[in-house]
């Protein structure tokens, strides 16, 4: 049986990308990501990314986004389910263990989110301060696909 993938992220897993960019817009985003892919649904079929409630967050502390900071203060945040950074998993239940996983998230933090808070969108980080309108319409800009080529 195929496993359930959803169509688009929630909306609090999307607010945490638009906000970090709309905060420190020239952070590093190699590493960002929502929704699985192929590879990533065969070796997790059970990853919260799948349903759209999971998120990964580039780790870039030059650009303002220290993801070690990050995943102690987002401890405190009801929204989060579980968290994983730099070979370890947090969640209020089970506390901080040694994260098994193959992918030891080094590069980025992944945050997944309750499904019960799939829809709240409060600010994310309101410690790294308030971004400028203008880089919160720049954040939720989606860039154009590139145009083809005719030759």
């Amino acid at each position: 049986m195929k496993p359930f993938v959803a169509r688009t992220a929630a909306p609090a897993a999307k607010a945490v990308l638009r906000q970090a960019t709309a905060i420190k817009p020239k952070r590093e985003k190699a590493s960002d990501g929502l929704l699985p892919s192929q590879a990533h649904i065969n070796q997790n079929p059970k990853s919260d990314h799948n349903t759209g409630f999971a998120v990964d967050l580039t780790h870039d502390p030059k650009g303002g986004i220290d993801c070690l900071d990050i995943y102690e203060k987002l401890k405190a945040d009801k929204r989060v389910k579980y968290l994983i950074f730099q070979g370890k998993i947090w969640s209020a239940q089970n506390g901080e263990l040694k994260y098994k996983g193959i992918n030891q998230h080094n590069k980025h933090l992944h945050i997944s989110i309750k499904e019960t808070c799939g829809y709240d969108t409060s600010p994310w980080f309101p410690w790294l301060g308030t971004p400028t309108t203008i880089n919160k319409v720049k954040a939720a800009i989606k860039p154009k696909p590139k145009k083809k080529e005719n030759k």
